[in-house]
Parts: C-alpha cells; structure tokens; sequence
C-alpha cells in the first residue's frame, strides 16, 4: 500500500469542525495527548509499516528543527 496524499475525505469541512471540537475546552497538555491518542489509533487502523514510515517522513520535512535559545 502506498500513502495516499490525494484530497480523500469524504466530508473535509464536517471532519474538520470535529477535530476543532474535540479539541474545544482542553488546555495545551490535553490537547496534545488527544492527538497523541488518534494519531495511534489511526496508525493501528492503517498498520502498514512502510505507509507509516512514509507519513512520518513527510510529515517531518514540512517542520524546521528547534533551535536553542542563545
């Protein structure tokens, strides 16, 4: 299976006012281990290994590295 990176979700904007409420009311550290929590279950749902690799690797070249503070 190859990551698909075409526009695929059936109902965007629906998908999207979900994900902002799920995040309604939830303070930094909540908020970041609800994400947590779905990027996992979404990785066990998809399960190809490579698929999974691929993402991460995308997903990583579009964020720039922390730099310390001098």
């Amino acid at each position: 299976m190859m990551l698909n990176t075409s526009p695929n979700l059936a109902r965007p904007d629906d998908f999207y006012e979900a994900l902002i409420a799920m995040h309604r009311d939830l303070d930094d550290a909540a908020s970041q281990s609800v994400n947590a929590r779905l990027i996992l279950l979404l990785c066990n749902h998809i399960g190809g290994h490579e698929v999974l690799l691929e993402a991460m690797q995308r997903a990583r070249t579009s964020v720039a590295p922390a730099t310390a503070a001098a």
